[in-house]
This record gives structure tokens, sequence and C-alpha cells, in this order.
């Protein structure tokens, strides 16, 4: 986009620097707020696998419990739930944590998580997972 070129070419007599700079910032204020007006502004226009910050942060805290609290397994951890996101919607992510914690808690109610259709949800997820590790650690 090119604004008029009088006011980006040679300032008008009597036009400080100051005044110059600032007619170049409001210029460069109204590219960014077209620019801004064209990304996705509610939660309905964001793709399909945007996953939570809560879920994001969730599989970053115990990510970083299993492998050290450094800022380096920070990096990775975040890097890791990020491949995992690219790899799988949100849904069925959400899905195979559930049945996960359900079976963890064990108990004869929980039998029907062991069926082939959970089964299969949550090899989904570990298949995704082991390729955010390949990636990033």
């Amino acid at each position: 986009m090119r604004l008029k070129s009088q006011s980006l070419d040679l300032p008008p007599r009597g036009l400080s620097g100051v005044g110059l700079g600032l007619a170049t910032a409001a210029g460069l204020s109204a590219a960014m707020v077209m620019t801004m007006a064209s990304l996705p502004t509610t939660a309905a226009e964001l793709p399909p696998n945007d996953y939570p910050t809560v879920a994001r942060a969730d599989y970053v805290f115990a990510c970083m419990q299993v492998n050290g609290q450094t800022r380096e397994n920070l990096q990775k951890c975040s890097c890791s739930i990020d491949v995992i996101a690219e790899l799988l919607p949100y849904e069925k992510y959400e899905e195979a944590e559930t049945v996960l914690s359900v079976v963890q808690k064990g108990g004869e109610s929980v039998s029907v998580f062991h069926s082939p259709l959970f089964q299969e949800k949550v090899k989904e997820l570990k298949r995704a997972q082991v390729e955010g590790e390949l990636r990033c650690f």
C-alpha cells in the first residue's frame, strides 16, 4: 500500500522532524489497523484445532514435571504441544485425555473405556505425542 507521495517523500513547508515522524507513525498505524482487521476476531473464527490456553498450559506443566523444571524443557514441552495441536484436533485430544483420566482411576465401571473405539482415540493421542517428542526433544 502506498500513501500519497507528497506525505512520504517531502515534508510540507513548516513541518518539523517531529511533525514528519508523527505523520509517518500515523500512516503506519493506519496500515496496522487495516492488517489487524483481516485477522480472526472471535473464537468461532479460529481454526478447529486451536487448543485453549489452559489445555496447552496443563500439558506443558505435566511435561515439565516429568522432564525437569528448566527453561530448555519449557521450550521443548511448549513445542511438543504445538506439534500435537497441529496433528490432532482439540476435540480428539480432549476425548483421549478424558479416557486416560477415567481409566487411570480404575474400577469396574471403567471397563467400557477399554473398548477398541476408546483405545483408538488414545492411540491417536499417543502417536501425536511421539511425533511431538521426535520433533522437539
